[in-house]
């Protein structure tokens, strides 16, 4: 299943996407694409639905965060070698983890804002796994089975806060819109490998980034797994698994995002994003 959720930002609907590309709509069923819906008893009721019996939605209504009250945003950082080695970073022994604000959280095509005093602000199409069931202390092998599904995440980064403002990565991963989400959750059962999909990122036309999880340095249930013996993984959590090379930090000379540029980023099986940058305005 294609999960979704459409309409005015605070106000979505919970819908599904059907095999001709219409959104249907779930609100006789569910509330909305909570935690609680991820569950595996949840996603099988949510799969007895014929789409069919489902009211159409009509026009191309605006698409929200494909998760309604996202717990947390637990990310890896450098998991990709040639991401490190662009970066100037050693390759990790263990996975990198920080954290994104909850607030971060947008539409997978809602504007990005460029916060106030940034000057390299910097793109990142990611792999978002999406927990199911709560984890803690699970093993490799056990890890997917606590797993909804699937979802595109762009990182946004303000490499200036990140890097140069103490060391300190939230800081620089969390400003408001720095986490469109979606367009769709992507259930667990429609992507038989998680380790074999391509991902791209496109800015102002140019093709940046051009990735396959295959060369990802730790594995979806090896990230899974290993941070489940850290903090708990609760339904609703989101974890982005890390970029590919060819992002703005790691060009020579460097490029970064300014207002009135575009993305358009994508990841197989699971849709695309499209973003505007706007400067930030009170």
């Amino acid at each position: 299943m294609k999960l979704l959720r459409y309409g005015p930002a605070g106000q979505e609907k919970p819908g599904l996407l059907d095999d001709a590309g219409r959104i249907r709509d779930l609100s006789a069923h569910v509330r909305d694409i909570t935690p609680d819906v991820l569950s595996p008893g949840g996603l099988d009721r949510l799969r007895k639905i014929d789409p069919k019996t489902l009211p159409t939605v009509e026009g191309s209504p605006r698409l929200g965060p494909c998760i309604a009250n996202v717990p947390k945003l637990v990310c890896v950082g450098l998991n990709y070698t040639d991401h490190a080695k662009e970066t100037g970073a050693a390759i990790p022994k263990e996975p990198v983890l920080f954290m994104k604000a909850t607030t971060a959280i947008s539409g997978p095509n809602d504007d990005v804002v460029q916060p106030k005093g940034s000057q390299k602000l910097d793109w990142e199409v990611e792999l978002g796994i999406v927990i199911g069931t709560k984890a803690r202390y699970v093993s490799v092998h056990d890890a997917p089975a606590h797993i909804a599904g699937y979802c595109i995440v762009n990182d946004v980064s303000e490499r200036e806060f990140q890097i140069e403002r103490g060391g300190q990565w939230t800081k620089g991963k969390s400003c408001d819109t720095f986490a469109p989400l979606g367009p769709w959750l992507v259930t667990a059962d429609e992507v038989p490998d998680p380790q074999a999909l391509d991902l791209f990122c496109e800015v102002n036309g140019k093709r940046m980034q051009n990735g396959t999880t295959r060369n990802m340095i730790f594995p979806v249930a090896h990230i899974v797994s290993y941070i489940s013996h850290f903090m708990t993984l609760l339904p609703g959590d989101v974890i982005p698994t890390g970029t590919p090379a060819g992002v703005g930090l790691g060009m020579k000379p460097q490029v970064f995002l300014k207002a009135g540029d575009t993305m358009r980023l994508g990841i197989t099986g699971l849709g695309e994003q499209r973003q505007k940058v706007v400067e930030f305005r009170e």
